[in-house]
C-alpha cells in the first residue's frame, strides 16, 4: 500500500520526489510542444518564438515567487532559511506571469500574432505530471485540503482524513485536456482562443477549489490566489462570452 507522503532513499541519501516529478513535467512539457509545433505550421518565426519562451520563463519564475510569498506574507522570517524562501511558489503565479512575461517579450519585439495556443496542451501536461508529485508529497506541499468525513477523505500524512486536492486537479486536468485536445484537432477556434480557455477554466477551477483548502490568510474573505483568479477573469473578460460556444463545439461539430 502507498504510503503518504512517499519517499524514496538511495544509498541512504533520501530524494525529493516532488523535485524529480518537476523535472519530468518540464521535459515532458517541453518534448510534447516541440512535437505540436513540429505538426502544426507556426505563425511565429523561430527567433521571435523564443524570445517569447524567455519572456514565459522570466515571467513565470518572477510571478510564481511573488504569489508563493503572498499566499505566505505573515512568514517568521527569522526562522527560515534562503532555500525556504526561494521554493516559495505556485503554478498560478507562474501561469499568470508568464501571461504577462509574453505579452511584454511580444511588445519589445512588436509581435502580433497571438502565441499561445501552441502552449497550451504542454502546460497541461506538466502541470499534470507536477501534480502527481504534489499528490505523493502529502503534507508536505500545501496542495492538501481541509478535514472532511467525505468519502474522497484521505490521510495525507498528518493522520487527519483530508480533501485529497492534488487528485481533484488531477481528474480535472485530464477532463480539460481531452476537451481543449479535441478543440486544438479541429482547428476551427481563432487564434489564440484555445489558450485563453485553458487559462479561464483552471483559474475558474482554482478559484472554487481554494474554499476547502485550509488557507490562513485572506482578503475581504478571498484567499490571494482567488483574488489572482479574479485578475485573470478580469483581463480575460471579452473572452469570457466564448467558453459556451467554444464548448458547445466539441459535441456539435
Amino acid at each position: 500500500m502507498l504510503s503518504i507522503p512517499f519517499e524514496i532513499t538511495i544509498a541512504g541519501i533520501p530524494l525529493n520526489i516532488h523535485l524529480i516529478v518537476e523535472y519530468v513535467a518540464f521535459f515532458s512539457a517541453y518534448r510534447y510542444y516541440l512535437y505540436l509545433r513540429k505538426n502544426r505550421m507556426d505563425p511565429i518565426a523561430h527567433s521571435n518564438r523564443l524570445s517569447i519562451l524567455l519572456g514565459a520563463a522570466l515571467g513565470a519564475f518572477l510571478g510564481s515567487r511573488i504569489m508563493g510569498f503572498l499566499e505566505n506574507p505573515m512568514l517568521d522570517f527569522a526562522n527560515i532559511s534562503l532555500t525556504q524562501l526561494f521554493n516559495l511558489k505556485t503554478i498560478m503565479g507562474g501561469l499568470f506571469g508568464g501571461l504577462l512575461g509574453v505579452e511584454t517579450a511580444k511588445w519589445i519585439i512588436q509581435e502580433k500574432n497571438s502565441s499561445g495556443d501552441l502552449f497550451t496542451l504542454p502546460i497541461i501536461l506538466g502541470i499534470f505530471i507536477g501534480r502527481i508529485g504534489c499528490f505523493l508529497s502529502g503534507v508536505n506541499e500545501f496542495t492538501y485540503g481541509i478535514t472532511t468525513s467525505f468519502v474522497t477523505g484521505m490521510d495525507l500524512g498528518d493522520g487527519l482524513k483530508r480533501h485529497p486536492i492534488a487528485l481533484y486537479e488531477l481528474l480535472f486536468l485530464a477532463l480539460l485536456f481531452f476537451v481543449l485536445r479535441k478543440l486544438y484537432r479541429q482547428n476551427k477556434l481563432e487564434n489564440g482562443l484555445l489558450f485563453k480557455l485553458f487559462m479561464l477554466s483552471y483559474f475558474g477551477f482554482r478559484f472554487l477549489i481554494e474554499f476547502i483548502k485550509p488557507n490562513t490568510f485572506f482578503v475581504l474573505g478571498l484567499s490571494s490566489i482567488q483574488w489572482l483568479c479574479i485578475g485573470c477573469f478580469v483581463y480575460y473578460r471579452k473572452t469570457l462570452i466564448h467558453l459556451p460556444r467554444a464548448y458547445a463545439k466539441v459535441y456539435l461539430l
